[in-house]
């Protein structure tokens, strides 16, 4: 048996931390994305990242679908879940302003947490790991396999978003929105499809999410919630707008929990994360990368 060394256990921390950073870099992005378009915080974010895991589950180990299969699967009814929320919970609503959309989506989050609840139980489910489980043992450092897709996913989401938001008409179109969104109305945007898009890409990327976490912790139905959180701080802490401070924040927030668990103690992760946050935003409050103005929420 090979001794750990002080060095591998910090390689170790911080390998954990990039991992679980993805994670909410992931659903930190997906909150930025409808917040650029819309200029509200959807909270019915993390119950995507659940339902990501969850159908997956259903799909792959309680139906037998093959992971090729079961994987493009999931993302197609999460995603349309999101479409859903856009036109059940945001759409119908008159006059909108940020504070009624917020509460929709909070509405939203209540209600397919609930479903989750009637249709999975109350029970955690665990989802086989893509290259199994067998550790790779690097630097001193244990590495599961599913730590590496986790990672890989979020540097696959961060290229396609980047291509898609500078290479394309209807990525530049959402940037307009996002810009002034009177101003794309004016030149023949429709507003309303790119806030119906936004909500089916912040899907998509949620149950991109959910599935590959699913391996590593396990999902359940009230597990939403926590990860918007996690997302909703590592939005606020790169500079809420910005996807690259999304990425950034994210893997902030995981190392300092991971090495706060690990250095201190794991029963205070959560608030070493927290005290950071509240820091950086004491002396930057537009976030390491935001602008401030783009930072403020803005009446409808």
């Amino acid at each position: 048996m090979e001794t750990i060394t002080p060095a591998g256990q910090l390689f170790q921390y911080l390998i954990t931390g990039i991992t679980v950073g993805s994670i909410y870099a992931m659903v930190a992005v997906g909150f930025n994305i409808i917040y650029n378009v819309t200029e509200i915080i959807n909270f019915a974010q993390g119950e995507f990242v659940m339902l990501g895991g969850l159908i997956m589950v259903l799909l792959h180990v309680g139906m037998g679908l093959p992971l090729a299969a079961a994987f493009p699967a999931t993302i197609i009814l999460v995603t349309l879940v999101g479409m859903l929320v856009d036109r059940l919970a945001i759409s119908p609503i008159r006059q909108p302003t940020v504070l009624s959309l917020i509460i929709a989506t909070i509405a939203a989050s209540i209600l397919l947490k609930g479903a989750a609840m009637f249709i999975w139980g109350k029970d955690p489910y665990d989802l086989p790991a893509f290259s199994g489980r067998n550790p790779i043992i690097f630097l001193g450092a244990v590495i599961q396999p599913q730590y590496l897709w986790v990672i890989g996913f979020l540097i696959l989401i961060v290229i396609v978003l980047t291509l898609f938001f500078e290479k394309t008409i209807l990525g530049k179109a959402m940037s307009a929105c996002a810009d002034n969104p009177d101003a794309a109305r004016l030149v023949g945007i429709n507003v309303k499809q790119m806030i119906l898009l936004s909500f089916a890409l912040s899907a998509a990327i949620g149950a991109v999410a959910g599935i590959v976490v699913t391996p590593i912790s396990l999902m359940e139905y009230d597990r939403g919630a926590m990860l918007a959180i996690k997302g909703f701080g590592a939005a606020v802490l790169g500079g809420l707008g910005s996807f690259p401070g999304a990425v950034i924040g994210g893997l902030i927030l995981g190392a300092i929990e991971s090495f706060g668990a690990g250095l201190i103690s794991s029963g205070y992760k959560d608030a070493f994360a927290l005290i950071v946050l509240l820091v950086v935003l004491f002396f930057r409050p537009s976030g390491i990368l935001g602008d401030i103005e783009i930072s403020r929420i803005k009446r409808f």
